[in-house]
């Protein structure tokens, strides 16, 4: 798969490493490609890993990747609406000071024809780049619309190391950001630290 990851941080920089492991083709938009931190990192990656500027990221994708600061997304998406129109689009950023922490309203607004997903957004990025616990997988909680995008998402989600937990369509965002507060609040508030995830039990 093709893959347009909009940043190239903690949380973008993991999951393009996770996946351009995994075989898939990952392409880095960023404000400066010519960044130190930016090529090492592509250049760790081998062939399956290239820059370029936002734009040129999004149209490479056939899947979107918003892994930029929260603060940036919706004037992001508002100047890229219509190449966005369409894609298969990954939210993980949070508006951590905002009423709403993700970004759908906009996605709906701007770009009403993505298929807007809610992932990746409720852990650290630690637990992304190692999501183990002994040999069990943590999971992640996401939602979005039904049908073949999800399952190519959540094939994304697998090939990170995370087991999927699907919560429902676009109307679930806020559930999936509930997961984040709960998160936030175990590892600063009670000063559990980041390395912990959460684990759906079924008998």
């Amino acid at each position: 798969m093709k893959i347009g990851i909009l940043g190239a941080g903690n949380i973008g920089g993991t999951l393009g490493t996770k996946w351009t492991r995994a075989g898939h083709s990952v392409q880095f938009g960023v404000r400066d490609s010519n960044k130190s931190e930016v090529q090492k990192l592509v250049k760790a990656l081998g062939a399956k890993a290239s820059t370029s500027n936002i734009a040129h990221a999004i149209d490479f994708g056939e899947v979107v990747v918003f892994a930029i600061p929260g603060t940036s997304m919706d004037e992001t998406i508002t100047a890229n609406a219509k190449a966005l129109d369409g894609k298969i689009v990954v939210d993980t950023a949070n508006k951590i000071t905002a009423p709403v922490m993700n970004s759908l309203a906009t996605f709906k607004a701007r770009a009403p024809q993505a298929m807007v997903f809610r992932a990746f957004n409720t852990l650290g990025w630690e637990n992304i780049e190692n999501p183990m616990y002994g040999n069990i997988p943590a999971d992640m909680f996401y939602c979005g619309p039904d049908g073949e995008p999800r399952h190519q998402v959540e094939d994304l989600i697998k090939d990170s190391g995370l087991r999927p937990i699907y919560l429902g369509g676009p109307e679930q965002a806020g559930l999936v950001d509930a997961v984040l507060s709960l998160w936030f609040t175990l590892a600063v508030k009670q000063k559990m630290g980041r390395n912990f995830a959460f684990k759906v039990l079924t008998r």
